[in-house]
Order: C-alpha cells, then sequence, then structure tokens
C-alpha cells in the first residue's frame, strides 16, 4: 500500500476522527460516530455535483460499490452542496450511495477537516480513511482537476478494516 500522509491538512493522522452528522440526499441524517466500532469508513470529499471530475468520481465508485460496501466498509462522499441538488446528482446518475451536504452551516466539516476552499467555496478533492475505532488512519488530497485513485482508495480502506 502507498504510504499515508502523516498529517492531513492539518489533522495529525492516528487521532479520532472529527465527529458530524450530516443529511444525506434523501434528508436522512449520517452520523460519522455511529460506525465506530463497526466499520472502516472511507470519507470522499468533493468539490461539486455535476462537475465534470467529480461525476467520473462518483460513477465509478457506483460500478464498484461491492468492493467499497461490505459488512465490514462504508463509504461517504461529501460535498457542500445543498440535499436537493445531491438528490438530482444522485437520481440523474444513479448514485446508490450516501452523498452527504455540509451546505449549512457551509463547508463546517469540510472546515473540521482541514479541505475547506474559503475562496472557492466549495471542499478539495480529499479523501480520508478511518478505522473501526474512528481514528485517522489514511488521507490523499488532490488538485481539484485530478480524479483520485478508487484502487488506492480501496486498499486503504481495507487495510483499515482488518
Amino acid at each position: 500500500m502507498a504510504g499515508p500522509a502523516t498529517t492531513a491538512l492539518g489533522i495529525e493522522l492516528g487521532g479520532l476522527a472529527p465527529d458530524f452528522t450530516l443529511r444525506d440526499q434523501f434528508g436522512q441524517d449520517t452520523t460519522l460516530s455511529s460506525y465506530r466500532g463497526v466499520k472502516a469508513v472511507a470519507l470522499v470529499f468533493y468539490p461539486f455535483a455535476f462537475s465534470g471530475v467529480c461525476t467520473g468520481e462518483m460513477n465509478a465508485f457506483r460500478t464498484r460499490l461491492d468492493e467499497f460496501l461490505t459488512f465490514d466498509t462504508e463509504v461517504l462522499a461529501i460535498s457542500c452542496d445543498p440535499v436537493y441538488a445531491l438528490r438530482a446528482f444522485s437520481d440523474a446518475d444513479g448514485l446508490n450511495f450516501p452523498l452527504l451536504s455540509d451546505f449549512w452551516p457551509h463547508g463546517e466539516v469540510a472546515r473540521a477537516y482541514g479541505v475547506f476552499d474559503e475562496r472557492g467555496g466549495s471542499a478539495e478533492r480529499s479523501s480520508y480513511v478511518i478505522d473501526r475505532a474512528g481514528r485517522l488512519s489514511w488521507a490523499v488530497h488532490h488538485p481539484k482537476p485530478a480524479a483520485r485513485s478508487a484502487d488506492e482508495l480501496l486498499e486503504a480502506l481495507r487495510y483499515a478494516s482488518a
């Protein structure tokens, strides 16, 4: 597995992941700490629903969803788009995994993870893996125009769930 960063844009790896509750594209609350002791979680921050690179990434996750969502793992995708935009995005592309809205307070969760772009008003393209104990075990950050590697994220997620 590729070596993880030692910090996650200001968040020290190995510490407890900042907890949050966000609404998904169906208006249901998702709380990160509810997975503690149960599943490893991949947090996938992405800038904008319907944008080219983000759409490609989310479709790649959908295509390989059986690999990402198991009894031991979960994937949560987070953007600063409103719930209604995420529902339209989900419906348009058949995205059947949680798309979480960090719309209001705008970017609060992205800020907690050190990945909010103040100038652009969106999340950076960043991924975190949280182990079953709720600790940040891996992180990678990409420039907005560059897609992340689903293979690399899946490998880190599997490692954290072992």
